[in-house]
């Protein structure tokens, strides 16, 4: 069994593989401050909810943009799981030509993304991942990372908007009834939910325009089922894009 490791900045995601099946996936809080034992601990425990024990776990494929983590993951993968994982850094094999002006400066998660689009759904295409940020990843069709641009995240932007806004209150976000809010809880819902919606609309728009054929666009990330659902510029949502790409790398390293 593969466990593939996407360690963000607000949340990492796990994904156990048999094959190309992916069997389970948890998310758990991203947080520097735990020690490898902790998280020890709350991956045997999760592995054993699923009937799964470390022995089951033979490969490793990790990809993070909290640098202080992978020392972390290194540790507890070695001393738990006796497995060195393999870390999607620069000089990993991803399969993706990078067309940037410093190569380095892409976040390994963006460019794992890009692996998982391009094999899946081809290109050109355009990937957004609304997590902490928004951003928007060109692939071309050939198979090359182009750049993109960068956002703040949908639950970013409206922590940014409780906390500076004294009179506003925390609210969820959910799909709001319409744009006109009645309210102060349904005026903040339509004003964050469908301001990201024209967010994604306009830079898919333009990104569209300076390709030079039509990409498909491809949404993933904890908020990309709210957005997509009032949109219809994004064709497919794959909330385990990153997943997906991590194992592909590592078949892609490890000759398989």
């Amino acid at each position: 069994m593969l466990l593939a490791i996407d360690i963000g900045n607000t949340e990492t995601t796990l994904g156990a593989f048999e094959g190309a099946r992916l069997k389970a996936t948890w998310h758990i809080a991203t947080d520097i401050h735990h020690r490898a034992d902790e998280y020890a601990m709350l991956l045997l425990s999760l592995l054993h909810q699923q009937g799964l024990t470390a022995s089951d776990v033979k490969q490793v494929a990790l990809c993070s943009v909290v640098p202080p983590l992978i020392a972390i993951y290194n540790d507890l993968l070695s001393r738990y799981f006796h497995i060195s994982p393999l870390v999607v850094t620069a000089g990993v094999k991803t399969g993706v030509c990078i067309r940037m002006d410093n190569p380095r400066e892409v976040g390994a998660d963006r460019i794992v993304d890009a692996a998982a689009a391009h094999h899946l759904y081809g290109g050109p295409v355009i990937i957004t991942d609304l997590g902490t940020a928004t951003t928007f990843d060109v692939v071309s069709k050939e198979g090359c990372y182009l750049g993109g641009a960068i956002a703040p995240g949908v639950g970013t932007a409206a922590e940014a908007l409780f906390t500076r806004a004294a009179m506003l209150p925390r609210v969820e976000l959910v799909q709001p009834k319409q744009t006109i809010g009645t309210n102060t809880t349904s005026a903040i819902q339509s004003g964050i939910v469908f301001g990201y919606v024209g967010l994604i609309e306009g830079i898919v728009a333009r990104i569209q325009q300076e390709l030079s054929e039509k990409a498909k666009v491809v949404a993933t990330g904890g908020w990309s089922e709210l957005i997509a659902q009032e949109t219809t510029v994004i064709d497919v949502i794959n909330p385990n894009l990153t997943l997906i790409g991590l194992r592909l790398i590592y078949l892609m390293n490890n000759n398989e």
